[in-house]
């Protein structure tokens, strides 16, 4: 569970590195020229191998984070194969050339918009999902007709083994590569002229990425993160929403972009939300040991001190655990954590927690807590609890996030009909269904002359009377 040691990029990788993307940037000419049945056959060979390999992923899994089965099923495998399957269902209509109006000062023409590939992409996964978060993009980037290149994470060594084992079973190399290794292997590919690039990360990282993409004109998707609040108020059913919370927050030992990072909930239920979370954790974690089976890890040393770090910074200024608060170096172990009485300046509320600790913070009025959020970078997601639409309404309306997801979490991630993504410091760009394919894609606009007569004829110098009166006309 250690990260691995990043060593300077040596020549030989380098070359290998320059020599595969030269082979992309044939193949991308070739798959412009792409039919259904082609992209189709793509995703289906990856459907196969991916399918395949379930046991070696949920053993690597296991080993690299100790993710329960049913955790790494449920948030490993079934996102790839549903996004696959759902693209292979909607591929031939996404495709097709689109008709737009065309207004009568362009009589005699028609347009169109035809979704072309970008070309060669670069797709930046990290440790928390590295099965999702490689393979559902690349699902979007053959979708579209883009061969690409994956670098998966350093720090889950076992998961990135099997990537790598999937990704060679199921193409070429001028088709998809992997190229595994730390911060040096993932600057040499940011030197290359990429036509897209899609990240998933932090929003420090995120930044390098995009001032490297700056470089060549590259677009970007950044899929990153921050704060998501939860707003509870005192209408809302706390054990309902106690059993909720604590699914999305302790699903991958909190290691999630979308997990609730604190919760405001209203004076007047505070204390029966913590009784709550204290039922729903006992009875979901009867031992909440670090020999525990059914939940994971810290990813490594490294970060477990990091969040071991904010639970001691909430503790030296006035936090207390209202549940959990156990941790083991020895297994990167931090138990499901809720705190209370926590204070707004500690670490625990500056930083993304990106692990199993939860901040409770109560509130009288809705207008504190709205100030508050407003005060913070845009979260990736926001959620509220509560029994009145109009309290849910003005949530929304008077806060700024990638997602929302009301009397439940992260369920609006689930829907391959809605897009996918952040704003500002959370992200930039939508993934997700249609979406996914779309940020691979170029909109090309397309306009045909179909007949002989055309306006631009009447606008040609000289300019006579009849057109200078007849542009009056138009912009009255």
């Amino acid at each position: 569970m250690s990260a691995v040691i990043d060593f300077p990029l040596d020549e030989q990788t380098r070359t290998e590195i320059r020599r595969v993307f030269e082979l992309q940037q044939q193949t991308k000419l070739a798959w412009r020229r792409d039919t259904v049945d082609q992209r189709l056959a793509r995703l289906q060979r990856l459907r196969e191998v991916f399918s395949d390999h379930r046991q070696q992923m949920l053993d690597a899994a296991r080993a690299d984070m100790n993710k329960p089965m049913a955790e790494a099923v449920l948030g490993e495998l079934f996102p790839v194969l549903n996004t696959i399957d759902f693209a292979r269902k909607n591929l031939k209509g996404w495709m097709k050339p689109r008709r737009v109006r065309t207004p009568m000062s362009m009589l005699g023409t028609r347009s169109e918009l035809v979704h072309e590939p970008k070309g060669v992409s670069l797709i930046i996964a990290p440790w928390n999902y590295p099965f999702f978060l490689s393979f559902v993009p690349l699902a979007n980037a053959l979708a579209a007709g883009c061969p690409a290149i994956i670098k998966p994470s350093e720090m889950t060594p076992a998961m990135t083994g099997v990537i790598r084992d999937i990704v060679a079973a199921a193409f070429a190399p001028e088709e998809v590569a992997v190229f595994d290794g730390g911060p040096t292997i993932a600057q040499a590919l940011l030197e290359l002229p990429f036509d897209h690039i899609f990240y998933t990360g932090n929003p420090e990282i995120g930044k390098v990425v995009m001032r490297a993409a700056a470089e060549h004109l590259t677009s970007v998707t950044l899929e990153l993160g921050g704060k998501s609040p939860v707003v509870i108020d005192e209408t809302a059913d706390v054990d309902t929403a106690a059993e909720r919370i604590a699914w999305g927050k302790f699903l991958n030992c909190g290691q999630t972009c979308v997990a609730p990072d604190y919760v405001f909930v209203h004076e007047s239920r505070r204390d029966e939300l913590l009784d709550a979370f204290g039922r729903v954790l006992g009875k979901r974690y009867a031992d909440l040991g670090a020999s525990g089976e059914h939940y994971g890890r810290i990813v490594n040393e490294r970060h477990h001190q990091r969040v071991t770090g904010l639970l001691d910074d909430a503790l030296q200024r006035g936090a207390r655990v209202a549940v959990g608060g156990s941790t083991d170096a020895t297994q990167n172990y931090v138990s499901p954590t809720v705190l209370a009485d926590v204070d707004p300046a500690s670490k625990l509320m500056q930083e993304e927690i990106f692990g199993p600790l939860l901040p409770v913070m109560s509130y009288r009025e809705l207008d504190e807590v709205l100030e508050f959020i407003n005060s913070k970078p845009k979260p990736l997601a926001l959620y509220a609890f509560s029994k009145v639409r109009d309290t849910l309404d003005r949530v929304l309306r008077s806060t700024s996030a990638g997602g929302t997801t009301l009397n439940h979490v992260m369920l609006h991630g689930m829907n391959p009909y809605l897009p996918f993504g952040g704003v500002n410091n959370s992200g930039i760009g939508k993934t997700n269904g249609y979406y996914g394919f779309q940020a691979f894609s170029n909109e090309r606009a397309v306009t045909r002359q179909t007949s002989g007569f055309s306006a631009t004829r009447l606008m040609a110098a000289p300019y006579s009377d009849r057109v200078r009166s007849m542009l009056n006309r138009f912009v009255r």
